[in-house]
């Protein structure tokens, strides 16, 4: 059985940290497209970081180029989301995914099959 279970979010003060997780099970996570997902209260569903499973580069969305570091643990079969200096617009209900196609312009959502059960993350003083 196919399986993706997050792990990681909480309530955390503007400018502190935190490391989602990510475990598969059931497949092999570096043999696809990696990516991570977050959906605000009234917005939709957007795209934040995702790993190519081509050659291992990254995407980022502007929103979080430079704060936010996507990596993978093949021993593991894990991947995380490393957010630093949270901002309260970062809050939000974050997902994994895999299957998807990731490119140097962004993730296409509609593309990511097997998905997480959300983790929120809440960034508030």
């Amino acid at each position: 059985q196919l399986q993706l279970v997050e792990s990681g979010g909480g309530l955390v003060q503007p400018g502190g940290s935190l490391r989602l997780s990510c475990a598969a099970s059931g497949f092999i996570l570096n043999f696809y497209s990696v990516g991570w997902f977050r959906q605000a209260p009234g917005k939709e569903r957007e795209g934040v970081s995702c790993i190519k499973s081509s050659d291992g580069s990254t995407f980022y969305s502007d929103s979080v180029v430079g704060r936010f570091t996507i990596s993978r643990d093949d021993a593991k079969n894990t991947m995380y989301l490393t957010m630093n200096n949270l901002k309260p617009e970062d809050t939000a209900v974050y997902y994994c995914a895999t299957g998807g196609f990731c490119s140097d312009y962004g993730l296409a959502k509609g593309t990511f099959s097997s998905w997480g059960q959300g983790t929120q993350v809440t960034v508030s003083s």
